[in-house]
């Protein structure tokens, strides 16, 4: 996110209200829907966590995900309806940090889904007690990777706000501070800058999606197969086809949009791009490409219901109670 432009662009102030305006209705559309969503799928998971193999440990990892973000939300909405932050710098560097992580441990676990999908279709007598267990340290790897992967994003902004320079780049209208895009930045090499680019967009996106294109292509084409080795039920293997797809959806429409508007986001912040018009048209697309990246939290509950066989089938069982025992 940016919202401070170069001094010789006039239109901060106006740019800054337009963000403040599109951030707060967009993260109240996604509180409620996100936290009941995320809350009923973490429950239905937990009752049939012991009956499936397919993909549920990653799908509660992603569910967590999904719920710490939209748990975050409503500081931030606060933040953006008040213009200030007062509940001091520490607890700003630590919301902003876990917005990165949870976004990108949702990219880390949709990929984990539809590789472990595509494994059951093609080689389903792979799958036992044991590799359950493998799927319990690759979650924990996970979170560990993106951990500390994320802690760049903190890193590169200051942590010790000059009162000044902050009056001059924003309204005055935050007389208790400024959080989340509006941090100032580190001052770095652009060298150094443009690897930080270029691996994040490469790990953070490129490689998972290109995972999950790999996945959907095999998953599709084991429909035209007839092995020993693969799962005979076409109705399965269209149910994983179809899971695998919702994934690629999703990377599509939340992901993919964010990922193409964050180097330009960079660019218009370092105030390397000459044109204002440009800068502030990057800078007004960029809050919805970050609403679509968010959106994925409410997204990915509809996701398991339309295409996991046993979450429907909880949800619609009279006697869930009895099932928790």
């Amino acid at each position: 996110m940016v919202t401070i432009m170069n001094d010789s662009c006039q239109n901060t102030g106006d740019l800054r209200v337009y963000q403040h305006l599109v951030y707060a209705i967009v993260y109240t559309v996604i509180l409620v829907p996100g936290l009941l969503a995320n809350i009923l799928a973490l429950w239905v998971f937990t009752i049939y966590i012991r009956e499936t193999k397919k993909a549920v440990v990653f799908m509660m990892n992603l569910a967590v995900a999904d719920l710490m973000q939209v748990l975050s939300l409503p500081l931030r909405i606060y933040y953006y309806l008040n213009n200030s932050w007062p509940f001091g710098h520490a607890l700003c560097l630590i919301c902003f940090y876990l917005k990165y992580v949870n976004m990108y441990a949702s990219i880390y676990f949709l990929v984990c889904v539809s590789v472990r999908r595509c494994e059951l279709i093609m080689r389903p007598l792979r799958y036992n007690g044991s590799r359950q267990k493998v799927d319990v340290v690759i979650c924990i790897v996970g979170w560990l990777f993106v951990c500390l992967g994320c802690l760049v994003f903190p890193l590169l902004r200051n942590t010790e706000i000059d009162d000044t320079v902050v009056t001059s780049q924003v309204s005055a209208t935050t007389p208790e501070g400024v959080c989340f895009s509006e941090l100032p930045m580190q001052k770095i090499n652009g060298s150094i800058a443009w690897v930080i680019l270029i691996l994040g967009e490469l790990l953070g996106f490129i490689i998972p999606l290109t995972l999950v294109l790999a996945c959907t292509c095999l998953t599709a084409g084991s429909l035209r197969k007839r092995t020993s080795r693969a799962i005979p039920d076409l109705g399965e293997k269209r149910r994983a086809l179809r899971m695998v797809l919702s994934c690629t959806v999703v990377f599509l429409v939340c992901f993919a949009p964010y990922h193409i508007s964050m180097p330009l986001d960079f660019l218009a912040k370092a105030n390397t791009l000459s044109s204002c018009t440009l800068r502030d048209l990057i800078q007004r697309c960029h809050p919805f490409a970050l609403f679509l990246a968010s959106l994925n939290c409410s997204l990915d509950p509809i996701m398991y219901y339309f295409t996991t066989y046993e979450f429907r089938r909880r949800l619609s069982k009279p006697d869930i109670p009895d099932l928790i025992i």
